[in-house]
């Protein structure tokens, strides 16, 4: 009588699950197509809003700050800072308005304003028993909030109402564009030297040169067919008023200011314990992570066409 036999068929191996499609990321770790529709539609979005009336381009101000001052404030609650928030909306919509209907000294105006009502709204909202010291350093960082994003920000609305301000605008934005991808490239190829090595690793010197090369060869072109400046100075001419001192200033300052904001916002990431400043804007970070170096460099812009008209 024949016995089954003892071999069993071997089991079968776990079949395992394919890996998940990755997103293409660049270096940096970033989403890279979502990096590039996102760019093109915000660059879309600034056409639009500038081709015709002004007023569209101050509501995206208006817009960007207050997604920007949310933004602080969810970055600043991690380190149990309380920034209040409505003063600080209403203020930055005033301060908007206020530029585009008032000029500066409208905006130095509602500047103040905006700063008394925040620290008093502060001092309103403390708890029996809280320290004053929690609420001075709440007051510290509206102060600085409201600095750093509406006061900011409002230069733009000062150059747009220039002469061809429209244009202005775009040459505002599109030079610290050029500093960083100048800056971006030249590091990529040759940086050796970091810059601030504690505070952002990938910034180098050698990537700050690319930046003032890219941003004078913007500065360049744009104070020739934007501003209408002849190429070289001419006889008896304003020295600003020539393409090329004025590109060369240009890049120089970009530079040093679109860097200068870059770091700023690396240091203030860096002592939250943040990547990102938020994630509105996917393959970019936030808002505060895009317009970092537009604010910085937009006074300074804004004061050296003022001089060279």
């Amino acid at each position: 009588m024949s016995t089954p036999s003892s071999s069993t068929a071997p089991a079968s191996a776990p079949v395992e699950p394919a890996p998940a499609p990755q997103a293409s990321t660049s270096r940096a770790g970033r989403n890279l197509p979502a990096a590039i529709t996102v760019a093109l539609s915000l660059i879309a979005l600034l056409v639009l809003t500038l081709a015709f009336r002004p007023e569209p381009f101050v509501v995206l101000v208006v817009v960007a700050i207050g997604g920007g001052l949310w933004e602080l404030r969810g970055a600043f609650e991690t380190v149990d800072i309380k920034l209040p928030i409505w003063p600080l909306l209403v203020g930055g919509v005033g301060m908007a308005v206020s530029t585009f209907a008032g000029g500066a000294q409208a905006l130095m105006i509602a500047f103040v304003l905006t700063v008394a009502v925040t620290c008093v709204w502060r001092i309103a909202e403390m708890l029996p028993g809280e320290r004053g010291r929690a609420a001075g350093r709440d007051i510290a960082a509206s102060v600085f909030a409201s600095t750093w994003l509406p006061f900011l920000a409002c230069f733009l609305i000062l150059v747009l109402a220039q002469d061809r301000g429209n244009w202005r605008v775009v040459m505002l934005i599109l030079l610290p564009v050029a500093s960083d991808t100048g800056g971006y490239i030249a590091g990529v190829l040759f940086g050796k030297h970091p810059m601030a090595p504690s505070v952002s690793p990938k910034k180098s010197w050698e990537g700050f040169i690319g930046s003032v090369i890219l941003a004078a060869v913007a500065g360049f072109l744009g104070s020739h067919f934007i501003l209408g400046f002849p190429w070289l100075p001419g006889e008896g001419g304003a020295l600003l008023q020539s393409s090329l001192v004025l590109g060369l200033i240009l890049g120089v300052v970009v530079a040093a200011t679109a860097t200068l904001g870059d770091l700023a916002e690396s240091l203030i990431k860096r002592d939250l314990g943040l990547k990102d400043m938020g994630d509105l804007l996917p393959g970019h970070g936030g808002i505060l992570d895009r317009v970092d170096s537009i604010l910085i460099t937009a006074p300074f812009l804004y004061l050296l066409l003022v001089i060279a008209a």
